[in-house]
């Protein structure tokens, strides 16, 4: 059985405010939305982290893989906490781990893996590039080993 993750294993946090349009026909979050905030979590914190707009820097990450485990569900009109942690730092990717988590209590309603390989954002066949020190110095403290 997988660990069902709880708030300490995060160590970065972000409320987001959910929406109408989240929810789809069966009345709980549609899984497409789970993305879109996977997502938004690992970007804001790079943008805040960083001070720079990442879409500009010469290397930029883009999304190699992505994956999400549910547990419970969750809706609109509540917002939802995204705590985010990152599993390894590489030569030129970052693997990411994002919780959700909605109401009272301390588990997890849902956990996403996000992988960045960083390209080179000069070269239109954006060959694979060296994960930028800026974005470096940004997600180390978030190294799962850093928050232990």
């Amino acid at each position: 059985m997988t660990h069902r993750p709880t708030c300490a294993d995060y160590v970065a946090w972000r409320t987001v405010t959910t929406r109408w349009r989240d929810d789809d026909a069966y009345g709980h979050l549609n899984n497409a939305t789970y993305y879109e905030l996977f997502d938004t979590a690992v970007n804001a914190h790079l943008y805040e982290a960083t001070g720079v707009d990442v879409r500009a820097l010469p290397q930029i990450g883009v999304v190699a893989e992505t994956s999400c485990r549910y547990y419970r569900e969750l809706g609109f009109p509540a917002p939802i906490e995204t705590g985010l942690v990152v599993d390894k730092v590489g030569t030129s990717s970052v693997v990411y781990r994002i919780g959700l988590f909605q109401g009272d209590g301390d588990d997890a309603a849902a956990e996403g893996r996000f992988v960045h390989v960083y390209v080179d954002n000069t070269d239109p066949a954006r060959p694979v590039a060296p994960v930028p020190d800026a974005i470096r110095a940004a997600v180390l403290p978030l190294l799962r080993h850093a928050a232990e």
